[in-house]
């Protein structure tokens, strides 16, 4: 509606309500008067109000409303009878119309709250069930009884939400402010295999219309962003408004849950409202609060909206469970293309390559696409500097970075290929192993490789050697040449003693990376997969059912995950057989040694003199050779002096005390 329709129809509802408020009042002054003895015709409230309303004024005041006045709407979905419509007419009577208190204390000799027993001795058709518990009134909480030993002497008081709702004021419960809150999800056209499924879901839901309760409509899966499209797409096509609520917000004592439930379904009612559930982040095992947000979702009487994830919820009540996964690879193409269009110079093959690499939902796409610089398609091949794909790729990296909280880091990768100090066939395995993060889709969809087994197409390596020989720096190359985040997983800190907990890290680490492939170096693998195989006790059985998770997990997923550990001998052979890629980080040699040397100091560090060959006899790895460099250019930035011997020397002393480890006399002799 315009906002002058608005208008319009808020006037013409106030005056059609005063309308009723005057008509129950003077009929309420002709009960008064026959009592007193007066001559009237009738001693009854009439109660057809909308036929009195057109008799009354000379202008129809139906007729300019453009929908139903909320006075007759609200008696209609909670099903008043002629009383009870009478009765919360006389109640928002006194709180409108001072001639209206004034009469109805005259009538009861005090109070200007009118009584039950006022309503069954003037109303027309009264009857006693109209003020039990479970009748309208006070079920819905439309009326308040105010205190008094008396039922039927008790006052009677409209509840200040429905006052408002009458005159026209519909906004929010005050009580569900900051609980629920509207549900605003992009309302962006959905792909062919998500309207399909919004259309299953219509269909269904129109057949069960007429059979009371809705079911529960519950949204599975992992991708959350497109579940909440949907739900924003079903909201249009029944033409309800969405509203959301926290899990969290919902009450866990019996009693203030049944009071939300209750609230809510009048909310509901009024608004035609659609209740947006997300039970993703639900902990399962938290039984209580599973209990309270299960007790809930039973008595939500609105239709409602699911959205879960594996652990879909057990209802007593009817519900109908539908998958969403992401959008097909097709689809994911034809989105790019289509926001795209002929706009950016980008071809087909590296859209291919966007496909490839990011398992994206359609609002991520549309994200990526908003994030990238100024905003605007028109003049993005003039505004972007270098390669389109290399900023759109970028922006994919950043719209699909995982939300792991404390259970990863993010590695900005800087070290590159030439970086390495590696014998040739290292860094001929690493190269492979770009390769194959590359060229995975064509080998296994196109090829067809994936047709044939789902297993084992996960790219897996791991890395071992000892301490400072490069595994990460390693991670950090492909994590470069393949323009990739990088996750560094400590998994001493995902382990957790309790049983169950160590699955449930390492499944959000995973889940939360499949969007966009990131590589997850999984450090200090010796933690979880020291030679567990022979079960002595609870403990090791369980670690065998984590170690077999964690493998399960890298060989399914989309990405590279690498592992790392300094004791190759203490995994079990059984499980490295399930590794694509074993690469074997040797302790440099004294030539490795001395590459490292030249390349470790940057080219604006100032240095002078440094004697690269003895530096090389140093028989330490190239971490701890870093770690004297760096040293050492901060004494000689304190000294303001470029990095010499004498700064490196004392540096080296330094380390070498750090590691609890002497100097041997062919080391010691370089520094005479």
């Amino acid at each position: 509606m315009s906002e002058g329709t608005i208008n319009n129809w808020n006037e013409a509802n106030q005056r059609y309500l005063m309308a009723a408020v005057r008509i129950v009042r003077e009929e309420l002054e002709l009960d008064k008067s026959v009592v007193e003895g007066e001559d009237k015709s009738s001693n009854s409230v009439a109660v057809d109000i909308k036929s009195t309303v057109v008799q009354d004024n000379s202008e129809n005041v139906l007729t300019e409303l453009s929908s139903p006045a909320s006075l007759d709407f609200l008696a209609n979905i909670f099903g008043l009878s002629s009383f009870e419509k009478t009765i919360l007419i006389m109640c928002a009577g006194v709180e409108l119309d001072s001639r209206f208190a004034e009469l109805i204390t005259r009538l009861q000799g005090g109070s200007s709250l009118p009584s039950f027993s006022l309503a069954l001795s003037s109303i027309k058709d009264a009857h006693w069930s109209a003020l039990s518990p479970n009748a309208p009134l006070r079920y819905w909480r439309l009326i308040e009884i105010v205190n008094n030993p008396l039922l039927s002497k008790a006052p009677l008081k409209i509840d200040e939400h429905i006052l408002h709702y009458l005159t026209g004021v519909h906004h929010m419960d005050e009580r569900l402010a900051g609980i629920v809150r509207p549900f605003f999800a992009n309302q962006i056209e959905l792909v062919p295999s998500h309207l399909e499924l919004a259309n299953r879901i219509l269909e269904a839901q129109s057949i069960e219309n007429s059979h009371g309760l809705l079911p529960v409509i519950e949204l599975t899966g992992e991708n959350k962003p497109d579940k909440e499209s949907i739900a924003a797409h079903l909201s249009l096509k029944f033409g309800m408004y969405p509203f959301s609520i926290s899990i969290n917000a919902i009450p866990s004592s019996v009693k203030d849950n049944i009071e939300l439930t209750r609230i809510w379904n009048r909310e509901a009612a009024l608004k035609a409202g659609i209740l947006f559930l997300d039970y993703t982040d639900l902990d399962v095992s938290d039984k209580s609060r599973l209990q309270s947000v299960n007790n809930f979702i039973e008595n939500i009487q609105s239709p409602i909206i699911i959205s879960s994830g594996q652990n879909t919820c057990k209802l007593v009540r009817q519900k109908r469970i539908y998958v969403v996964i992401k959008p097909t690879a097709h689809e994911q193409f034809n989105l790019w293309k289509g926001q795209f269009g002929n706009d950016v110079d980008l071809s087909d093959e590296e859209i291919k390559k966007l496909v490839a690499q990011f398992n994206l939902s359609t609002k991520t796409i549309h994200a990526a696409v908003a994030g990238l610089e100024n905003g605007s398609l028109n003049n993005l091949n003039a505004s972007l500097n270098g390669s389109i794909l290399k900023k759109i790729w970028k922006s994919c990296c950043l719209q699909a970075r995982p939300d792991v909280g404390e259970l990863a880091q993010r590695i900005e990768p800087i070290a590159t290929m030439n970086d390495l100090v590696l014998p040739e066939t290292q860094k001929d395995i690493l190269k492979e192993l770009v390769m194959q993060v590359k060229q995975r889709i064509k080998v296994y969809n196109e090829w067809g490789f994936a047709s044939r087994s789902q297993r084992g197409l996960g790219i897996t390596a791991l890395f071992t050697g000892e301490s400072g020989t490069g595994k990460t720096m390693a991670a950090e190359v492909l994590a470069n040449e393949l323009q990739l985040d990088l996750y560094r997983i400590d998994l001493s800190q995902v382990i957790n003693k309790y049983i169950g907990e160590t699955e449930k890290n390492l499944k959000k680490i995973f889940d939360s990376a499949e969007e966009g492939g990131a590589i997850l170096l999984f450090d200090e693998a010796d933690a979880l997969f020291g030679k567990r195989s022979e079960v002595k006790d609870s403990h090791d059985r369980y670690a065998n059912i984590e170690v077999s998770y964690l493998l399960q997990r890298m060989e399914a997923y989309r990405g590279l995950a690498i592992l790392t550990t300094n004791m190759k001998n203490t995994l079990d052979k059984a499980w490295m057989r399930r590794i694509r890629f074993i690469i074997q980080f040797p302790f440099p040699d004294i030539a490795q040694r001395e590459e490292i040397w030249r390349k470790i100091f940057p080219i604006a560090t100032p240095t002078q003199n440094l004697e690269i060959g003895k530096l090389a006899r140093l028989n330490i790895a190239g971490g701890n050779i870093r770690n004297i460099a760096l040293n050492a250019a901060f004494i000689a930035a304190n000294e303001g002096t470029p990095v010499g011997m004498s700064q490196v020397s004392r540096a080296v002393r330094s380390e070498y005390n750090k590691l609890e480890k002497p100097l041997a006399n062919i080391e010691s002799t370089t520094w005479k």
